[in-house]
């Protein structure tokens, strides 16, 4: 049978056990589609999660050959994580029957979750998809607990598949197709420990923030100085976007025209269009990787402030004025 054919039969396979599940109205399932299942990329992570969980868990003499299949009913994912987090669970060692793997592996995800501090409509897992011994349930949750217990790992970056969505309807089953991301970019992930970073001075060490502030504050003066403008409140100057955008001109080497944004904005229209044309240029750019929300600048968030700022100061921190 020609691939494609073989493919094609594989997902009317996969939509046809879907129908015969009971599936709520307006319940949407989501698979990955038969044609990435072979992607190269798709199987080096899946081989690195493979490696990765025996490695951790070799003293305890588990090994895992199929991620869905192995982690299912808990058991792995119990000493797992007794050796990642050092909790303890509150749970049987070995559940023989399915009513009670369930409990089990419903409890572990709810401690999960929690040590995660994700919201309940962020999870990209649940412990019915994972009893079910759904492949892209479990990838999620494989990296979720990697980026949470051991972020230094260097997890295979940029691995995206086809998915296909089914939705029940009042008038049937209706699919979509969809590209999901599973791990992110190196660069992605670069910006995403960025703004960690911040997040920890912000909450634990607010008197070092000054001092961070002041060195932006120097970089920034010493390239639009020759412009006539000076910054002193990185609170609050950044926050209608011009000064952003003369700054990404100067260190880019380029003319901004005077038509394409607002030198003098009066109103948050106005500003949010600046600050969203400052955040395009530093995508465009390859400065940033992670989009920002122009709104959270123009409100003062200084977390998202100081991301910018930290991106242009680690490409031109040695730029000559």
């Amino acid at each position: 049978m020609e691939p494609d054919l073989l493919n094609a039969f594989t997902e009317v396979v996969a939509l046809n056990q879907l129908q015969e599940e009971d599936i709520v109205p307006g319940e949407k399932r989501k698979c990955i589609k038969a044609s990435s299942l072979n992607d190269p990329k798709l199987e080096a992570l899946q081989k690195f999660l493979i490696e990765w969980i025996n490695t951790t868990l070799k003293h305890e003499h588990i090994v895992v050959k199929s991620l869905e299949q192995d982690l299912y009913d808990g058991l792995i994912l119990h000493h797992l994580l007794e050796k990642l987090g050092s909790l303890t669970l509150e749970v049987e060692n070995i559940a023989l029957t399915e009513r009670k793997q369930r409990l089990k592996l419903a409890i572990i995800l709810k401690t999960l979750n929690e040590c995660l501090h994700l919201e309940e409509s962020k999870l990209k897992w649940s412990v019915d998809a994972i009893f079910k011994k759904d492949l892209l349930s479990t990838l999620h949750l494989l990296v979720a607990i990697i980026g949470h217990f051991q972020p230094e790992l260097a997890v295979p970056p940029n691995v995206h598949v086809d998915v296909v969505i089914t939705e029940c309807t009042l008038h049937g089953l209706k699919t979509e197709n969809e590209v999901e991301y599973i791990t992110k970019s190196r660069e992605a992930a670069e910006d995403a420990s960025k703004a960690e970073i911040f997040d920890e001075l912000l909450k634990h060490a607010p008197e070092k923030l000054d001092a961070v502030k002041e060195v932006f504050l120097k970089f920034v003066n010493r390239h639009i100085r020759k412009l006539g403008i000076t910054v002193k409140d990185a609170n609050s100057q950044f926050a209608d976007g011009v000064i952003l955008l003369l700054l990404i001109g100067q260190l880019e080497g380029y003319f901004l025209n005077l038509g394409d944004f607002f030198l003098h904005p009066s109103s948050t229209s106005e500003m949010v269009h600046n600050v969203n044309l400052a955040v395009d240029l530093l995508l465009d750019g390859g400065l940033l990787n992670t989009p920002i929300n122009p709104e959270d600048i123009v409100n003062q968030d200084m977390k998202a402030t100081l991301l910018i700022l930290y991106c242009l100061y680690c490409r031109y921190k040695t730029k000559d004025t």
